[in-house]
């Protein structure tokens, strides 16, 4: 029995939409999950993220399990409880975090700026030691916050995710970097596989939390397929797709291309970390389900908006818009006349710029509402296209290519 239900309920192509049943309610899908890193959407609470159309969140396992602690968490009645949202929580396995502390420090990229070297070029500058050590039984990993050192396993990973309680929990993995080799990829691959079958052993509570295995194997498609086959023979509810995707878009549609008709169609599947406009439009139309992405509301915080074509936004621009910037002072049109957020709704640019120039706290916050609004608004106009059979004239009206 699967705490999970998955059903798809329109296809147009390879794209589908879907309902996902949780013990803590339904995802309609494809559906963009709001990145909730330490138990909170930075600058909004539940009741927003309600409003704005929002289904499921994010939380990180790496944070939770550094501060309060997991431990903690479980004694206040879990993760839902803890942070008051009632609705479905899905949590990372803490593989993520662990990269960015090695590989991504020392090869200088992220999953928020430049996880596509070949499009954003690598700064250099960003390139610092690794602060975790692999071995094929686990990591061990300095903590960010204070330095102490701690062991993070597959076992370790799965205990802290059940201790949070969330509807979704993924295997422990090891996350590769574009910069990698195909041979290096292989060994982190085969330590991936090792640690989801012992992910799926550890995973004990099957009927309040579903497990997902992640299809790791980097841009090589014989390590991509040989990983999709893997997982799908592991028999967990869903899957989620990470790791590196390549060294620019093109790879990561390949990629997707690869895995997807390998796995399961009638289980979830989610792409781990990415969440821009032409990523949703090309990952949907490969038939990905489910998104997550921090870009959004980071970019909110330092005064960076999303505004679609009807605005001015376009593929160009990458649909943003930098309302903090000097020339929006006398502005007072709305961020965005198209949407129907509080912040559009009530607000002007120069309030906006204002909020930003003065180190307000509500402008994070009202910039995180609108880019949220903005995310959750071209999901449900996504689905909408997917079951009518206009997906590709929607992407066209963005300016996006189904390539």
């Amino acid at each position: 029995m699967s705490a999970i239900k998955f059903s798809v309920t329109s296809k147009s192509g390879k794209a589908r939409t879907g309902l996902l049943t949780t013990p803590h309610g339904k995802v309609r899908t494809p559906a963009f999950i709001p990145v909730g890193t330490q138990a909170t959407v930075k600058t909004v609470d539940p009741d927003d993220l309600k409003t704005l159309g929002a289904e499921i969140v994010l939380a990180n396992t790496y944070h939770l399990y550094l501060r309060p602690g997991t431990a903690l968490i479980k004694k206040t009645g879990g993760l839902h409880n803890f942070m008051n949202w009632d609705g479905p929580i899905l949590t990372d396995s803490g593989g993520f975090q662990v990269f960015s502390l090695g590989w991504g420090l020392e090869h200088g990229v992220s999953k928020i700026s430049n996880i596509f070297p070949d499009e954003d070029e690598v700064d250099r500058r960003t390139q610092k030691p690794r602060l975790m050590k692999v071995d094929e039984e686990g990591v061990t990993f300095a903590s960010h916050l204070d330095g102490t050192k701690h062991r993070l396993t597959a076992e370790v990973s799965i205990k802290a995710q059940q201790d949070l309680g969330a509807d979704i929990i993924l295997a422990f993995d090891e996350c590769t970097s574009p910069l990698h080799d195909e041979e290096y990829t292989r060994e982190a691959l085969a330590r991936s596989h090792a640690w989801a079958a012992r992910s799926k052993k550890a995973w004990t509570n099957r009927k309040q939390q579903a497990l997902f295995g992640i299809v790791q194997g980097g841009a090589y498609q014989s390590l991509r397929e040989e990983s999709a086959q893997f997982i799908n023979d592991l028999d967990v509810p869903g899957y989620a797709i990470g790791g590196s995707l390549g060294k620019t878009k093109k790879d990561m549609h390949q990629i997707l291309g690869w895995v997807n008709p390998l796995l399961d169609s009638n289980k979830p599947r989610h792409l781990l970390g990415i969440g821009e406009v032409e990523d949703i439009f090309n990952g949907v139309a490969r038939g990905v389900d489910l998104f997550d992405c921090a870009a959004p509301t980071r970019m909110a915080r330092n005064g960076t908006v999303l505004i679609r074509p009807e605005s001015g936004g376009d593929l160009k621009n990458r649909f943003r818009l930098n309302v903090a910037a000097a020339k929006f002072k006398n502005d007072m049109k709305p961020i965005d006349a198209s949407c129907d957020c509080v912040a559009c709704q009530n607000y002007s640019r120069a309030y906006l710029r204002h909020l930003f120039a003065a180190h307000e706290p509500l402008g994070p916050r009202l910039a995180t509402i609108h880019n949220l609004r903005f995310m959750m608004k071209l999901m449900e106009e996504v689905r909408e296209a997917i079951s009518t059979g206009n997906l590709s004239r929607l992407a066209k009206r963005w300016g996006v290519g189904l390539q």
